[in-house]
């Protein structure tokens, strides 16, 4: 085969210049690879970077997974099983109920739905990372208005930047990730008034034991809000989401997702999970009496600063050591994994998962023995 000399590469291959240009997005792995990379076996990791459930699926989505007998027939492109469900679940009519693989695709098509190039949409940083990631993919422009130092929104600020921009949308999460507070919920009311629609990214909302706004979108034709199985109900691995959405935007989504976009798996386990509430709300108050014990006993070690929190994590400012190298250490001498932001607002923060009672002893040990190493150096 003859090879392209480097100097005729780019009249063949014309990738958008945009996306040569960016950097890419920076996951969290799984465990097998931090396994790899720390030289650690998988089953001494302890997780506690990505916010997941450690008590995984529900008894009933475990056995609807081994009991799998349809993955070589597509799935209902409608989800229409696991929609009605869904309706007893959030209280709204299935009509104004879509599925989809994890929120993350949610999103994209929300911004495939609205965005034509150039427009604008308003970001609240430190935030889920990827509206930001997504939008100019849809060729949006982003539109920072940064959150106040104890991560409140700024609303004016967003007000103001709405009317000068012409945005077409506002992403809102909440409890937000990284710092887990709850936005109230006058301030969406208030919010809500802008000539734009609200994308509220609920992901968290089963550890907040605050009320879901998903109630108001039927009557509010400008109120999206998104919601998942990764957290709660333990299907990360899976990706299933789902969005709640005004008939008069859902209509134009059918158009749009692709036919067969959640996989026969994912639609079972997130049914079964929905017919095995009791056990996961159990697992949820089990997550939340760790986050609140976490929040204590992260408060008393010296170099950590948590905030407080209304969803599965603790995000903490780090004072006396460098953040980064709390991770490194974390996982190179102790196998426990957290989460690092070189962003220059968290360059100073780590957001720590609430774990089993186990790993939460295991943690604290580790960062009061750090701190201790630390102070003897």
């Amino acid at each position: 085969m003859t090879e392209i000399p480097s100097s005729r590469v780019a009249d063949k291959v014309r990738i958008r210049a945009d996306i040569a240009a960016m950097q890419p997005y920076s996951p969290t792995a799984s465990l097998e690879v931090f396994a790899d990379q720390l030289g650690i076996p998988a089953e001494r990791l302890i997780k506690l970077d990505a916010n997941e459930n450690p008590y995984g699926p529900s008894p009933r989505a475990r056995q609807a997974l081994a009991s799998l007998n349809t993955t070589h027939i597509y799935p209902d492109p409608e989800a229409r099983a696991l929609r009605a469900l869904l309706s007893d679940y959030v209280g709204v009519d299935a009509g104004h109920i879509l599925a989809g693989a994890g929120a993350d695709e949610l999103i994209a098509l929300i911004l495939q739905l609205f965005v034509e190039p150039g427009d604008t949409v308003i970001n609240a940083p430190p935030t889920f990372s990827m509206y930001a990631f997504d939008a100019p993919l849809a060729f949006a422009r982003v539109l920072d208005v940064p959150r106040r130092a104890d991560f409140s929104l700024d609303v004016d600020g967003i007000e103001a930047a709405a009317r000068a921009s012409g945005a077409k949308l506002l992403f809102l999460c909440s409890p937000n990730n990284p710092d887990g507070s709850l936005i109230p919920p006058e301030t969406v009311e208030r919010l809500l008034d802008l000539p734009l629609v609200i994308v509220l990214d609920e992901a968290y909302i089963e550890f907040s034991r605050a009320e879901s706004l998903a109630r108001r979108v039927p009557e509010t034709p400008n109120l999206i809000v998104l919601r998942t199985f990764s957290k709660w109900a333990g299907l990360a691995g899976l990706r299933i989401g789902y969005g709640i959405f005004p008939r008069e935007i859902i209509a134009h989504l059918w158009k749009i997702k692709q036919p067969y976009n959640v996989n026969v798996a994912a639609d079972a386990a997130a049914r079964a999970s929905l017919a095995d509430l009791p056990a996961l709300r159990a697992n949820v108050e089990r997550l939340i009496a760790e986050r609140e014990r976490l929040e204590r006993e992260l408060a008393a070690i010296p170099y950590l600063h948590p905030y407080p929190s209304r969803s599965n994590f603790v995000l903490c400012r780090v004072t006396g050591l460098d953040a980064a190298e709390l991770r490194r250490r974390l996982a190179e001498e102790y196998g426990i994994l957290i989460r690092y932001y070189s962003t220059p607002r968290l360059r100073d923060h780590v957001r720590i998962s609430a774990g089993t009672p186990a790993q939460t002893d295991a943690l604290l040990a580790a960062l009061r023995e750090i701190g201790q190493t630390s102070e003897a150096e």
